[in-house]
């Protein structure tokens, strides 16, 4: 994708996904050839401190503009770039408005306004299927460098078929980079690669990072023993770890017994002892 100030490897991107993408995960992701990797949503009125090793796009979501712009400074320096979430259909951003439940146009453009204003680094936002979202990508065409869609509603969430002719439309009507987000996996991306600009993968890459070595022809396999290797690394608390531990035995032998065996661990040494059995 060519972005100005921003040269990726290639097109395939780590889509942003709450608990998934900590550090070591995406920097595995990174390894096994991801362009660009997200990190989870992040809000500048409650930062926590951030490992961006993998210099990855840092992506926002919010409300209003207080806290933003404090926040970027802090950051800007760590990160290839940044995004503004207005995707999320979780039951906390409905709660609290923001995400995919924030529709008020006028605040979605002084936040991106901001946002551009204290950056010089690629801005992405990232979208669902909605009735305003040629609004907003009006609203981006002015402000950003690539819009990504996810062309399933709000009330799909992540299940049922994401419209692939809306997310063609968008792109005709696109004069930025358009970047897809929604089933993608090493069979079929080639009837989306044909279509978008770049490619972001989700679930597809949970306890998978490989699936970056196969979208990219490279023959380097990730395994979960180097996910706890830089674990050693960062302070990560053992839920994660364990978290990650389960997501990483999809697609091995007896994988449903191990799970849950891993359920009932309760300390590193124990889920070593699994991982190596």
């Amino acid at each position: 994708m060519k972005l100005k100030n921003l040269k990726t490897k290639n097109d395939f991107f780590l889509a942003p996904m709450e608990e998934v993408n900590d550090i070591c995960f995406r920097l595995l992701c990174k390894k096994a050839g991801a362009g660009l990797t997200w990190t989870p949503l992040t809000s500048p009125l409650t930062p926590q401190e951030q490992f961006l090793d993998d210099k990855p796009v840092l992506q926002l979501f919010a409300t209003e503009t207080k806290g933003i712009k404090e926040f970027m400074k802090k950051y800007d320096k760590k990160v290839s770039g940044w995004d503004f979430n207005l995707g999320c259909p979780a039951d906390t951003a409905k709660r609290f408005g923001y995400g995919a439940y924030l529709k008020d146009l006028k605040k979605i453009e002084e936040i991106l306004k901001l946002m551009r204003e204290n950056t010089k680094k690629p801005l992405f936002v990232k979208i669902r299927k909605s009735s305003y979202a040629f609004e907003i990508l009006k609203i981006a065409e002015k402000y950003c460098d690539a819009i990504t869609i996810h062309p399933r509603t709000v009330s799909q969430g992540y299940s049922g078929e994401p419209d692939l002719d809306f997310a063609k439309k968008l792109k005709e009507k696109s004069s930025i980079p358009v970047i897809y987000s929604g089933n993608i996996n090493e069979k079929n991306f080639n009837k989306y690669s044909e279509i978008f600009d770049s490619l972001m993968i989700g679930r597809g890459a949970m306890g998978n990072p490989n699936i970056f070595s196969k979208l990219n022809g490279k023959k380097e396999k990730i395994y979960f023993k180097d996910y706890l290797n830089l674990s050693k690394k960062y302070p990560l608390y053992f839920r994660q770890i364990k978290f990650q531990a389960m997501q990483f035995t999809k697609g091995q032998r007896n994988s449903r017994q191990l799970r849950n065996k891993l359920v009932y661990t309760k300390n590193l040494e124990e889920i070593k002892k699994l991982s190596t059995s």
